[in-house]
């Protein structure tokens, strides 16, 4: 009996010592789980001089990919135009890709996001696409550029930087840190200029020839003639300028996948640039 209590003391005092200890510390919650952090676009490394890399298709042996790709242009004098009725947008085309379930990379100019910012927002917010930048006015990054006006070299970065902003106000949230010249023209001047940008160039292996086609057929042939595993086509998603290219598409898209075509966005070719993927040499 003598012992029992003994130990009914001992486990009493126990309590109340632990009791104490807790004392005016309320109950904590349990700890929240730790997500990870979200994983960054892909890019490539600049050049061996420091300059911004240029990427120009995916690996040749590793499936049967292609990234179709879209520049929405307009350049920074031409809202006037717009004002008058021209269309420099494409609705249609991005319905199209939408009911095709085509992934797309959409090269976008800052003008262009402001002129059609429920449009931007809409592509840039739609998981099947991803938004990239196209320069802010569309001006030539090098002299002879198809007679477009010419940025300095001293405002080339923050040309970049604003379209950034610009596609950001629309309320596309998440552009991807790809590049894409106007008219394609660049030079090593232009490649330093951008470094501190830190994004890489795209440029493409397969030209759809949409820009001011108005024959489909004439689009959609030179775009299954041309690609091959890895490949880039660059085409174009305004109305006035590319009147064809959402017909070409509907040829297109089933013709690339009865040859066993994969479509995807740049990122994932630029993913797997470790594995055989096109860079251009710096400079040209």
């Amino acid at each position: 009996m003598i012992t029992l209590l003994r130990r009914a003391t001992a486990v009493c005092a126990l309590s109340t010592a632990l009791a104490a200890c807790g004392a005016g510390r309320p109950p904590q919650p349990p700890s929240p789980p730790v997500s990870a952090p979200p994983s960054r676009p892909p890019t490539l490394a600049p050049g061996p001089t420091g300059l911004t890399p240029v990427f120009e298709h995916g690996p040749r042996t590793r499936g049967r990919t292609v990234a179709l790709t879209f520049d929405a242009d307009m350049t920074a004098g031409q809202g006037a135009r717009a004002a008058a009725g021209e269309r420099f947008d494409h609705p249609r085309l991005i319905s199209t890709l939408r009911a095709l379930q085509v992934p797309a990379t959409v090269f976008m100019t800052g003008r262009w996001a402001e002129q059609y910012p429920d449009q931007a927002r809409s592509i840039g917010r739609d998981p099947l696409f991803e938004v990239a930048n196209h320069s802010y006015s569309h001006y030539a990054y090098t002299p002879d550029c198809y007679g477009l006006p010419t940025v300095p070299e001293k405002r080339m970065r923050s040309d970049v930087e604003r379209a950034y902003a610009a596609l950001r106000k629309a309320g596309v949230t998440d552009p991807m840190p790809y590049f894409r010249f106007p008219g394609g023209c660049y030079d090593r001047r232009a490649l330093k200029a951008l470094t501190p940008a830190g994004v890489t160039a795209v440029q493409w292996d397969v030209v759809g020839g949409d820009a001011f086609e108005t024959d489909p057929e004439v689009v959609a042939r030179q775009v299954l003639d041309g690609v091959r595993p890895g490949s880039v086509v660059v085409l174009h998603c305004t109305r006035s300028a590319a009147p064809a290219t959402e017909r070409a598409v509907r040829s297109i898209v089933p013709g690339l996948r009865r040859e066993g075509f994969r479509f995807v966005k740049v990122s994932e070719l630029i993913g797997a640039a470790g594995s055989g993927a096109r860079t251009r040499p710096e400079g040209r």
